[in-house]
């Protein structure tokens, strides 16, 4: 990483406020199919990000010149559309809104990503696969990891002084069989954690291949999903997708304001329900928690330098807080969170995601089995479909099974359910205690325009729901 205090002192800087965000990513993809080394593949990304303050607008360049003299002209260019822009101004913003912190984050990990060679890498992938095309109605296995190592360095002119080095590591295995026509696919569900060389010796990963397999041929002799309405248990590799599209986005501010409007969609929410809708059953509690070690969104700093703090976006079923960074807050007068983030060092941060979690409860798998006389548990995300406003969707899973007077019985294959937001999370009758809590996520949260796709974490406990439509077919 640069010096850029040093950078600072040797380059023409210019506004009433100035921040500049240094962004430096590695990436290894690595792939194997069928037992053969697929893709291999490093990635460098490194830049600066140059924001600057004029009269209450704020104007961003970015540039991969180091020189003085490419850092002078990204000032000037940031200076000029900050300038430029003033005549369109809709909030008289001041420099408060950007804080001045001092500091610094590091993933948790035993050994950092770059301590592991890609052959290390490539054998175990390609050992996967070899595993999971021993059976023989597995037409292909394929298995990949994708490695990043991020580090940020921020400085501004209020004294702003922080750097924040990440480890993520996201894997996935999965197999595709077949049985005459009937083509069936099971596999993990890419696992995104912060974490480092050590990944590639998780037992839960190593130890998956049979679970894979075992499941794959109940599915290619499983009957359909039925089509009705029935209680539905979902586990955490499908229910984070859930968090994800129907609490998450649903309450990003800059979609309840409008801005996404264009490309990514808005919110049936609106800034007068906070603090009074009943978003779902009073068992539901979501947070906001960038300080869950492991977590792909685990930081201490948001892009904007406001420092990172868990809160409640939900709390025993009310609606409290929206999900956005501190220019949102204002604009909305709705409290928001520190998620204002970049996907690289040309980009400007926008509200994004961050970790969104749900509080485990108190509820055994065997509590909502137990309590379930008709019903269906469904695992691992196969398909899904929402619309702009967040509030009707549908799920496609890989994995059913139905559960009858309180027991679990055949496995059924292509489950689906849909529903609407809020009434699916009033539908919220049991939330699975810390033994069925797992963390997910994605690598690959896409939003905004230019399009920034960014990490997001969801760490979810076991849910069921009562009287939900699910349907069969694929």
């Amino acid at each position: 990483m640069k010096d850029l205090k040093s950078i600072v002192k040797n380059a023409k800087t210019s506004g009433d406020w100035w921040g500049i965000r240094e962004y430096r990513e590695k990436t290894q993809f690595r792939s194997s199919r069928n037992a053969k080394l697929d893709r291999n593949s490093t990635s460098i990304d490194h830049g600066l990000m140059v924001e600057v303050m004029i009269d209450g607008m704020l104007g961003y360049a970015g540039t991969s010149d180091f020189s003085p003299a490419g850092v002078s002209k990204a000032f000037e260019r940031a200076r000029d559309l900050a300038t430029s822009a003033k005549k369109y101004n809709i909030y008289p913003f001041d420099d408060r809104i950007r804080p001045a912190n001092q500091g610094s984050y590091k993933s948790q990990f035993e050994s950092g990503i770059s301590q592991l060679g890609p052959r290390e890498i490539q054998e175990f992938l390609i050992a996967t696969t070899t595993e999971l095309s021993k059976a023989d109605y597995v037409f292909e296995s394929s298995a990949w990891a994708m490695l990043t190592e991020t580090d940020i360095n921020y400085i501004s002119s209020n004294g702003s002084d922080w750097q924040q080095q990440f480890n993520f590591v996201t894997y996935d295995a999965s197999a595709t069989g077949q049985k005459g026509d009937i083509i069936q696919r099971r596999g993990i569900g890419a696992h995104p954690l912060q974490v480092g060389a050590e990944f590639i010796n998780r037992n839960d990963y190593r130890n998956q291949n049979q679970r894979i397999l075992s499941q794959l041929s109940e599915l290619l002799n499983a009957p359909e999903c039925p089509s009705d309405k029935r209680d539905l248990i979902l586990t955490p590799d499908q229910l984070y997708l859930q968090v994800h599209e129907s609490i998450g986005h649903p309450l990003e501010l800059d979609r309840i304001l409008g801005d996404e409007r264009n490309y990514a969609g808005w919110s049936f929410i609106s800034a007068e329900d906070f603090g009074s809708l009943r978003y779902g059953s009073d068992i539901l509690n979501v947070t906001y928690d960038p300080t869950f070690a492991g977590e792909m969104a685990s930081f201490a700093y948001d892009d904007n330098g406001v420092e990172a703090k868990k809160e409640y976006l939900i709390q025993d079923g009310i609606l409290k807080r929206g999900i956005g960074g501190i220019e949102s807050q204002k604009r909305s007068g709705v409290p928001g969170v520190s998620t204002a983030r970049a996907t690289s060092w040309n980009r400007a941060p926008i509200d994004r995601m961050g970790n969104i979690n749900i509080e485990p409860g108190s509820s055994t798998m065997e509590d909502m089995i137990s309590s379930t006389e008709r019903g269906i548990l469904m695992e691992t995300n196969n398909s899904w479909s929402i619309d702009d406003y967040r509030n009707k969707f549908q799920f496609g899973c890989q994995y059913g099974r139905l559960i009858e007077d309180g027991e679990l019985k055949g496995v059924v294959k292509n489950p689906n359910y849909r529903g609407q937001t809020v009434s699916f999370w009033n539908n919220l009758s049991h939330v699975g205690n810390k033994d069925t809590f797992e963390v997910w996520g994605s690598p690959y949260c896409g939003k905004g325009e230019p399009n920034q796709v960014i990490r997001v974490g969801h760490a979810i406990p076991t849910c069921k729901f009562n009287d939900i439509e699910v349907f069969g077919g694929m």
